[in-house]
């Protein structure tokens, strides 16, 4: 009887665990119940909408976590393709442009000729942190576009090893001088901010072409409206340029990967653009201009210059005198 109820136990179990074998492929067929989200459908969700997956990590980076960021593939589009196409139509258009420049107008000369009679223009502190911030931006300016463009122009060119060497370098430059740099534009803000206030005679200025179209002199103070505009777009536009370029250098500080990444679309978009503005910045202060580097150069610049574009300012310096206090209008050569 006892062996009997035994076979009966075990055929019963026998059975249970037939049906139950027989109903889980059903059971899984009917998959999530109708109204639950299951959590493979919601990290589908959240990938179309451009979230980021997180795991977990045991690191004290919380960055490490970070499985999917569908972001980073724009970001990469950007930085592959659009910066590409916006930096070569900046640089290369402005180049073209100044050429054509220098081909129709030639060089700008002193039209009343060298006087051989100075004015104090610059003096040694203006000079040095213009030299300062002019020569930390060439260097951030080449690398920069060596990140962007060097592996598909100056790689092919010089090879392997002198390109790494070259990268490697030029990063560390790039980040070391953005100290100089940023500094530069505080003292330069505080040194000519007072005479680069836009007024009304920017606006003639403008309509005259600056001198620049035809042979008209508008007459303008210390700081002319082109000056002003490249004062305004280094001292806004490299602000900009070096607060982004902090976030790069010092990422995830208060930041995470999507916010780094919109730092490095503003600091490329807006550093292109600036390359493209400072080379006409460059091209008129040098070869563009007869007397225009001298400014800058020893700080005396020709009187007849100073009169036709800056008569104003030379009116403003000659009333306080013939002083020797630098920047004031001390002449030099007269009689």
């Amino acid at each position: 009887m006892k062996c009997t109820d035994r076979m009966s136990r075990m055929f019963r179990f026998l059975l249970l665990a037939l049906a139950l074998g027989l109903a889980a492929p059903a059971f899984a067929q009917q998959g999530t119940p109708r109204g639950v989200v299951s959590a493979e459908e919601m990290e589908a969700a959240t990938i179309r909408q451009g979230g980021i997956i997180d795991g977990r990590t045991t690191i004290p980076d919380p960055q490490s976590g970070n499985l999917i960021q569908p972001v980073g593939k724009s970001w990469r589009d950007f930085h592959n393709q659009t910066l590409a196409w916006v930096g070569g139509v900046a640089v290369l258009g402005m180049l073209a442009i100044l050429v054509a420049f220098y081909m129709t107008r030639g060089r700008i000369r002193i039209e009343a000729g060298a006087s051989n009679r100075t004015i104090t223009r610059f003096n040694l502190l203006e000079r040095a942190n213009h030299w300062m911030v002019a020569g930390s931006f060439i260097v951030l300016a080449l690398s920069g576009l060596n990140l962007t463009f060097g592996r598909h122009i100056l790689l092919p060119v010089i090879g392997p090893e002198a390109f790494t060497a070259i990268s490697l370098w030029g990063k560390i430059a790039h980040n070391y001088l953005s100290f100089p740099f940023t500094l530069g534009l505080v003292v330069m803000l505080l040194l000519w901010v007072k005479d680069n206030i836009p007024n009304a005679r920017d606006l003639e200025w403008i309509k005259q072409g600056g001198g620049l179209i035809g042979h008209g002199h508008p007459r303008a103070g210390r700081f002319n409206a082109g000056q002003k505009g490249v004062f305004w777009l280094t001292i806004l536009g490299g602000g900009l340029v070096a607060a982004s370029g902090y976030v790069l250098i010092f990422p995830f500080f208060g930041t995470d990967i999507g916010e780094v990444q919109l730092a490095h679309i503003i600091h490329s978009l807006l550093s292109v653009l600036m390359i493209a503005a400072m080379m006409a910045h460059i091209y008129i202060g040098s070869v563009g201009m007869e007397g225009a580097f001298d400014a800058m150069g020893s700080g005396e610049v020709d009187l007849n210059w100073a009169k036709e574009h800056h008569s104003l300012w030379v009116e403003q310096e000659l009333a306080k005198g013939q002083g020797s206090v630098p920047g004031s209008a001390k002449v030099a050569g007269a009689d």
